[in-house]
């Protein structure tokens, strides 16, 4: 099977990732619940982690590298747990339903005011619409780094100035872009990172967190045991066991670990240009083959996504196709990302993502961009 639905999941891990998984289920305890050898892994496994994951992201405060079960609960504890009443959130049309739903369950239950920036047809978004919607209220922007539907990449350093300069608070969710373009919390002026373990950054399901800059509070989304102040009534003040209850998921930090170190040694930059390589001479291969839709701007920074249509199908149709007679797997449908298909026009026959990874090859692009042609010239 040519495996091309990155974008929802690395099929391909590096094999450390699993030798480490393997290791911390043969020797790792209980983090922070107790002094025995078991334990003290688990706990050297945890924070090893926090501190490779707080230098990736050019983070100063490593325990607030806060663990979860991935970027859907990271971006449901900081949106239902940051905000008060009458605040006022912008986020955009483009954004995953992991941003969407919890924002409109606030919105519902009239404890925010919510605006929506649209997009155009590539589905870009304006900085000039953005800040427009700015008021006195305004909290926060809740912003995705990259389109899981289209590949592009919002500028974040820009809407991370126009933060800085309305003293409101930017959120993102760096689920399609963690491990592939570099991200910098510092430069970009970022408050909250949300971010899974699964995609970019190769490390197993199960895996992913927030990172939370020391002036933010949380309310947290779970409360349970901390392994610290066991006796007092409510979930502990400190980070990161404010927003970590209950047992983590020590297997997965652990395969998490090795993943992000196997992303240093060999360079987002570097990692993030072969994929993008990819996704572009599949973009060249097929842009002119007759009733080919493509979706996006391919003109500007973009993650290894490319999303198309063939005229008179619709989206599952093709996916099917790719799959039985060429055995390629993509992803068709609304991607979770219902605005963003809003915006496309293509709410009817949603699209069919093909998405590179590190370990995909050119020889991969050629065989996925022929499989294209033969289904949309016959």
């Amino acid at each position: 099977m040519l495996y091309l639905d990155n974008a929802a999941t690395t099929l391909q891990k590096p094999s450390c990732v699993i030798d480490a998984m393997v290791e911390a289920m043969n020797r790792a305890g209980n983090a922070a619940r107790g002094v025995n050898a078991a334990s003290l892994c688990a706990a050297r496994v945890v924070t090893e982690a926090r501190q490779e994951l707080a230098d990736l992201f050019d983070f100063p405060t490593p325990n607030r590298v806060c663990f979860t079960c991935n970027a859907t609960e990271a971006l449901n504890t900081v949106i239902k747990g940051f905000f008060r009443p009458g605040d006022h959130v912008i986020t955009t049309a483009m954004e995953h339903n992991s941003v969407l739903r919890p924002l409109a369950c606030l919105q519902d239950e009239g404890r925010i005011s919510l605006s929506v920036v649209v997009a155009d047809g590539k589905g870009r978004i304006s900085y000039e619409d953005l800040e427009q919607e700015i008021g006195v209220r305004t909290r926060a922007i809740v912003i995705q780094h990259a389109s899981n539907v289209t590949g592009n990449v919002n500028d974040l350093e820009r809407v991370g100035e126009i933060c800085r300069r309305k003293n409101i608070v930017l959120i993102v969710d760096a689920a399609q872009t963690a491990g592939c373009i570099p991200i910098s919390m510092k430069k970009m002026n970022i408050a909250v990172l949300c971010f899974t373990g699964h995609k970019g950054l190769l490390g197993p399901q199960g895996t992913g967190g927030l990172l939370v800059r020391e002036d933010i509070e949380i309310h947290p989304l779970k409360e349970g045991g901390s392994g610290i102040h066991s006796y007092d009534k409510r979930q502990p003040k400190d980070y990161p066991e404010h927003l970590e209850a209950g047992t983590l998921n020590t297997h997965g930090i652990a395969g998490l670990l090795a993943a992000v170190r196997f992303l240093k040694d060999i360079g987002v930059e570097q990692i993030g240009s072969h994929e993008t390589a990819l996704a572009h001479a599949f973009y060249e291969l097929i842009r002119d083959i007759p009733n080919i839709k493509i979706y996006g701007d391919f003109e500007g920074i973009r993650t290894a996504v490319v999303s198309i249509n063939i005229e008179g199908y619709e989206s599952g149709e093709v996916a099917d196709e790719l799959m039985e007679r060429f055995e390629i797997a993509t992803r068709s449908g609304a991607h979770c990302a219902p605005l963003a298909h809003q915006a496309l026009g293509t709410v009817d026959i949603g699209a069919v993502r093909f998405s590179f990874s590190y370990f995909n090859t050119m020889e991969d692009a050629r065989a996925a961009a022929e499989a294209v042609r033969l289904l949309a010239t016959e």
